[in-house]
C-alpha cells in the first residue's frame, strides 16, 4: 500500500525505513529536511492514490495542529489520518471532529521503540472507529514487533495516546528505581563493583528488563556515569499522566514521585533542600552548609 509520512527524524525517518522493508511505499516529507521525498505536503498528498493515508510524526500541539490545518485542504473524503506523536489524548477528539468536517478520518496512535525500533519493531497503541484502524492495519502490521503482541486496538479515538501516556508514566517509575537503586549501590563502600551488579541482574531476576539491559550498556560505556550532568528532562507525558490521576482520583505515588524527581534535577541549590536543612537544624542541630564557593 501507499503511504504518506510527516516527520522524518529519529522515529520517523526509521519508521519510513522499517514500513519499505515490509514492501509498501512511503512518500516521506519534512521541512528542511535534504532526505525527504517531496518538498511540501502538498507534493505529498498528490504523489498519492485516493484514499490516502497519512502518518504524522511531528511534535506534540501547535506543530501537530498546524499540519492537521493544513491537510483539511489538500485531503479528500474518504482519507485517513493517523497521528503518531506524542500529542495529548485530550486533544485527538479535536483532531477527528476537525477533519470528519471534511470527511477525513483519524487514528491516534501511541509509538514506543525509539532508536530501536526499526530493528526490534515498535510497539503500538491506536484508538479510532473500526473502519479507519482497518484502512491503517498494514501499515501497523508492518511496523509491530514479529510475534502477537505489540499492537492494540486501545478503543475509542483518544486511547491509543491514552496508553501511550499511561506507558510514559510508568517507564517514568520505573527508570527512577533504578536510578535510586543505583545511587545507593554507589554510594555503599562495601558494594566494590556496581556495575557487575546490576549486569548480574540481568538473568534470573524479577527486574530483568529491557531498560535494565539498557542501565548495563550506559554503566558500560561510563562506569561511574561521570560523563553526565544530573539532569532529566520530561517530555510532557509524565505531567499529564498525573493531571489524568487528579481527574479520575487515582492515587500514583510513584509515578508522581518519579516526575517530581525530573523537576529536582534541575536544581543546582534546592530552594525546598534549603528549608529542610534549616529545620534540621533548629529541631536537631545539625550542621548546615553554606552557599557554594563560600
Amino acid at each position: 500500500m501507499e503511504l504518506g509520512l510527516v516527520g522524518l527524524g529519529k522515529m520517523g525517518g526509521n519508521m519510513r525505513e522499517r514500513i519499505r522493508q515490509a514492501g509498501h511505499t512511503v512518500v516521506g516529507f519534512a521541512p528542511h529536511t535534504a532526505g525527504a521525498d517531496v518538498g511540501s505536503l502538498k507534493d505529498m498528498v498528490d504523489a498519492l492514490a485516493a484514499p490516502r493515508l497519512v502518518w504524522l510524526m511531528v511534535p506534540a500541539g501547535a506543530a501537530t495542529q498546524s499540519v492537521i490545518d493544513e491537510l483539511k485542504g489538500l485531503l479528500s473524503p474518504g482519507d485517513v489520518v493517523v497521528d503518531g506523536g506524542n500529542s495529548r489524548w485530550t486533544d485527538d477528539a479535536r483532531h477527528a471532529e476537525e477533519l470528519a468536517a471534511v470527511g477525513v478520518g483519524f487514528v491516534d496512535c501511541g509509538v514506543s521503540g525509539g532508536v530501536w525500533g526499526l530493528e526490534n519493531g515498535y510497539a503500538l497503541m491506536y484508538g479510532g472507529e473500526p473502519e479507519h484502524v482497518a484502512r491503517a492495519q498494514p501499515v501497523f502490521d508492518a511496523l509491530k514487533p514479529a510475534g502477537e503482541a505489540g499492537a492494540v486496538h486501545a478503543g475509542k479515538v483518544g486511547a491509543g495516546h491514552f496508553a501511550k501516556m499511561v506507558h510514559n508514566g510508568i517507564e517514568y517509575a520505573m527508570m527512577q528505581a533504578f536510578a535510586e537503586g543505583w545511587e545507593l549501590l554507589e554510594s555503599a563502600d562495601v558494594v566494590t563493583d556496581v556495575r557487575e551488579v546490576f549486569r548480574s541482574w540481568q538473568e534470573g531476576t524479577v527486574i530483568k528488563s529491557w531498560l535494565l539491559d539498557l542501565a548495563v550498556r550506559a554503566l558500560e560505556q561510563d562506569e561511574h556515569l561521570d560523563q553526565l550532568r544530573g539532569y532529566a528532562a520530561d517530555s510532557g507525558e509524565g505531567r499529564w499522566t498525573v493531571e489524568a490521576a487528579i481527574d479520575h482520583a487515582v492515587p500514583l505515588p510513584a509515578i508522581t514521585a518519579s516526575l517530581f524527581a525530573r523537576f529536582a534535577s534541575r536544581q543546582e541549590d534546592s530552594p525546598q533542600m534549603k528549608m529542610v536543612a534549616a529545620l534540621r537544624n533548629q529541631f536537631g542541630g545539625h550542621a548546615v552548609e553554606g552557599p557554594k564557593g563560600t
